[in-house]
């Protein structure tokens, strides 16, 4: 038995040896992370999306972080971010396809598809139809001959689920890869035929950091009260409502929808109420016209957010 010992105690060396040369030759991705100069997110961050148009609603460029002010309940807060570039956007095609849609869907959906063109290449879209009832037709996906081949095999059929296509839609936007995320809901009429209310749309709007723009082909029946709907679901929302006439105003106003998410101005500032509380904060921007400029400038962006909670 002693003449063992040697050969054991060189057998331990040999295996500790080895052991040793494969914790410092394991493969990198199993290493401990190095530390890196990447960018670290504040939780508390505030971010908006501004959209500056002048009187005859043209996109303004060109702004420095100098021509804007933010206050949050009233109080000025200092911008830490600020960006003018076109960056990716997880989108949304919220569409109706109830029975009345069907004499204009073609268009409608020949508009839509020319939204998502003339969105950033790096976009990725998904579409939810709905008629008595939403559904989700797409998943996310930036192959555009797949989307125009979901929006032609809708058939229109059917009552009008606006509220529950929108909470749909959210759901869906929780798998978003991008953090500017923007729904483009179109409709000709006034929601029939959903489970959910207006105010709960609204209440969960003002929640989930998504804009949403509104297009309505409204008829004059129960046009007024469809018209305030929308309109509520996209200010709440930081989007914009468009009440285009004909299938050919609205494929040129969302272009002009697709050109506002290129051109909005990114901002954000870290609160300086660190309170997390749960509560309603009111957040205003100004935009100080640059010198030289003559007319009025006009903002579109959320109007306030809920603070974190403990």
């Amino acid at each position: 038995m002693k003449k063992l010992l040697p050969i054991t105690l060189s057998l331990m060396f040999i295996l500790t040896l080895q052991a040793q040369q494969q914790e410092v030759q394991q493969p990198q991705e199993l290493q401990e992370p190095r530390p890196t100069t990447s960018l670290r997110v504040n939780v508390d961050l505030v971010e908006l999306h501004v959209t500056v148009v002048d009187m005859q609603g043209r996109p303004i460029g060109g702004l420095q972080q100098d021509n804007f002010k933010i206050t949050e309940n009233s109080i000025n807060q200092p911008i830490t971010v600020f960006k003018h570039e076109d960056i990716p956007v997880s989108l949304g095609l919220v569409l109706d396809n109830s029975r009345s849609i069907e004499p204009r869907k073609a268009r409608l959906d020949a508009a839509a598809l020319s939204f998502v063109r003339n969105s950033n290449p790096d976009d990725e879209t998904f579409i939810v139809h709905f008629d008595q009832e939403a559904r989700l037709t797409q998943e996310f996906t930036a192959d555009h001959a797949l989307l125009d081949k979901q929006l032609k095999s809708a058939t229109p059929f059917g009552q009008t689920a606006i509220y529950d296509a929108i909470n749909l839609a959210l759901d869906q936007m929780e798998k978003a890869q991008h953090p500017k995320k923007a729904l483009l809901l179109i409709t000709d009429g006034i929601d029939n035929s959903s489970k959910s209310t207006i105010n709960q749309v609204l209440e969960r709007v003002k929640r989930d950091q998504v804009m949403i723009f509104t297009v309505g082909l409204l008829s004059e029946s129960g046009g007024v009260q469809a018209e305030d709907s929308l309109i509520r679901i996209a200010d709440s929302s930081g989007g914009r409502a468009y009440f285009p006439e004909t299938p050919e105003q609205a494929a040129a106003m969302i272009d002009l929808i697709a050109r506002d998410l290129r051109e909005q101005y990114t901002l954000a500032y870290l609160p300086t109420n660190a309170i997390r509380n749960g509560s309603w904060r009111s957040v205003r921007v100004e935009v100080m016209p640059p010198k030289g400029f003559l007319g009025k400038l006009t903002t579109n962006y959320r109007h306030g957010y809920y603070a974190p909670e403990q």
